[in-house]
């Protein structure tokens, strides 16, 4: 729980930080107003046993100073290959849309890709890799902030990422912060109206004229809501209304109040939170990518066994650069595992002395190197338990 208040706290603040002033110190988190609470808009639909990660980045760069919203481009390219070696399907906010309302299913760990704003390293940085990759994304943009002199994107840039892979949501007209909101909604119901009606939706009908497309989706500058933003969305016919709060999203999750998780710079923990898939369903056959390992694992990436007793462990042999302390085997259902190295054989191993329960287990493998700063990219993958054949009637 405290991890995932400085979390929220942390992307708070950064968010508007990048636009030049700083969060209120006092906001632990987007919050509503005092109106009367709205009943959720999202239709009762049964829970699938899917869950969706939206992840959620702004500027890119390959030679600046990472900050909390700047990435590198090499870190960048390193996690888009990390959602695919773990076999995590990337999804389109179409897919995501069909599936949230019962219209079509999708893999059990899914990933939706945002970026916000409109920064010219998208166009120049991120979009390269992602076309590379095949991997759909939509750009929240505000509309003061589309093709300016600086560092945004032209209408040229967007309109060619639409042509692979991009879908456009709205990230209102101005960026507001959140002290120009309240005072927005101090001058009463009408005014506070017609202001939201030009951030929320003369943007919308901005960006459908420019770019030739349905604006269904709306992302809350900083995360910061009030319940009228609630009204004026179902107004407006956003399907989905996105904050900065992180979490894994389920089929009967609010869809006016939707998590991302904002992907740090200088804070790789929340991507590795981020694609972390505890409580999903196993995928079908077939309905998921192949996961993928760069190091050999037992039991294999995506393999189903018959024990819920099994030895794991990763071959490290290969690796010619490591601090042997700073390896750590996290497991689900276990966290931090007293797993050891075999200086020989160079395994990382850890026979489970307690029987896994859940019938996806998921093993995270990290570690750094030899200078004890720099840190490897995590290895993960999952196994499936076959429960009937994992079934004993002694208990094991």
């Amino acid at each position: 729980m405290r991890l995932l208040s400085s979390l929220i706290l942390m992307a708070w603040c950064v968010v508007y930080s990048l636009h030049g002033q700083p969060a209120p110190a006092a906001a632990p988190a987007p919050s509503t107003s005092p109106a009367a609470p709205v009943a959720s808009s999202t239709p009762a639909i049964p829970d699938d046993g899917v869950r969706v990660a939206v992840l959620g980045y702004h500027d890119f760069s390959p030679t600046l100073k990472e900050t909390e919203m700047r990435i590198n481009t090499k870190k960048f390219r390193a996690q888009m290959q990390l959602l695919k070696d773990q076999g995590l399907s990337v999804i389109s906010m179409a897919d995501f849309t069909a599936w949230k309302q019962g219209k079509k299913a999708i893999p059990a760990r899914s990933v939706v890709i945002t970026i916000d704003d409109g920064w010219s390293s998208v166009y120049t940085d991120a979009f390269p890799i992602l076309k590379e990759f095949g991997y759909p994304f939509t750009l929240f943009l505000y509309t003061k902030y589309v093709d300016v002199q600086g560092r945004s994107m032209s209408v040229a840039m967007i309109k060619e990422m639409q042509k692979h892979g991009a879908t456009i949501g709205n990230h209102s007209a101005s960026h507001p912060y959140p002290a120009t909101i309240k005072n927005q909604q101090l001058k009463g119901p009408k005014p506070y109206a017609e202001y939201l009606e030009r951030e929320m939706g003369a943007s919308q009908t901005f960006l459908e004229k420019t770019f030739r497309q349905k604006i269904s989706t709306y992302c809350y500058p900083g995360g910061f809501h009030t319940a009228e933003m609630f009204e004026m969305g179902i107004k407006l016919g956003y399907d989905h209304m996105f904050t900065v709060l992180p979490g894994k999203i389920k089929r009967g999750t609010d869809d006016r109040t939707l998590p991302r998780y904002v992907i740090l710079g200088t804070y790789d923990r929340i991507f590795e939170l981020a694609t972390e898939f505890r409580d999903a369903s196993v995928a079908p056959s077939g309905t998921a990518p192949k996961q993928t390992t760069p190091y050999p694992v037992t039991p294999e990436a995506g393999a189903i066994v018959n024990s819920r007793l099994p030895k794991i462990a990763i071959d490290l042999s290969t690796v010619t650069d490591i601090d042997p302390q700073s390896l750590v085997m996290r497991v689900g259902g276990f966290g931090d595992v007293p797993a050891v190295l075999d200086p020989e054989t160079k395994q990382f191993h850890w026979q489970v002395n307690r029987r896994l329960r859940d019938e996806v287990c998921q093993v995270a493998v990290s570690w750094k190197g030899s200078d004890k700063k720099t840190a490897a990219p995590v290895v993960r993958w999952t196994f499936t338990i076959d429960k009937e054949a994992a079934y004993q009637p002694n208990g094991d």
